[in-house]
């Protein structure tokens, strides 16, 4: 079968190389000019993509119809709890966390968010023998993971300056107390 070839040769000649900076520059020199050599070339390159897309019919985008502001859906739903009460439990702080907020130094601030051991409090709904066995399951997931040194649920919670590490300790203890059947 014949080649075909297209009506207008597309291929570019391939541009002379830049010519080597003389030795006796300074290093500084010798980057403005490596700077204005490629300065060039991108240039010539944005002149050839313009010239091969070219003849691309285009049509205006209204940015209104792309750029959408967020949708407000509410909280995110509760995934599946785990079948035992205090890994269910500590799933739903952890959820508490997640959507209503982390706090420090107090179990809840003024904006309603809440430190490790609100979140269970709150949680446990009054059932004060399935809150204390949830904060001792997460105490010993914290003493797995930061050492024996840590004290408390609370001191561990208010040394942190951000959510990021209380809240995944709830939810590495969610999977501690189900892994125990607790």
């Amino acid at each position: 079968m014949p080649q075909t070839r297209p009506a207008i040769d597309q291929t570019t000649p391939a541009a002379p190389a830049a010519p080597a900076p003389p030795a006796e520059l300074t290093f500084e020199e010798r980057l403005d000019f490596l700077n204005t050599a490629m300065t060039l070339r991108l240039d010539e390159a944005k002149v050839a993509y313009e010239v091969n897309t070219a003849h691309i019919p285009t049509e205006p985008v209204d940015l209104a119809d792309v750029v959408t502001g967020p949708v407000d859906t509410g909280p995110a739903p509760l995934p599946d709890l785990y079948p035992t009460p205090v890994a269910a439990l500590l799933q739903r702080a952890h959820h508490r966390l997640l959507t209503g907020g982390w706090c420090k130094d107090v179990l809840v601030d003024e904006d309603g968010a809440r430190c490790m051991l609100g979140a269970i409090r709150i949680e446990a709904r009054g059932d004060s023998g399935l809150e204390s066995d949830a904060a001792t399951v997460l105490l010993d997931a914290i003493r797995r993971t930061f050492g024996d040194d840590v004290d408390s649920v609370p001191s561990f919670n208010d040394a942190h300056g951000t959510a990021r590490v209380p809240i995944r300790m709830v939810d590495q203890a969610a999977h501690l107390a189900d892994a125990r059947g607790l």
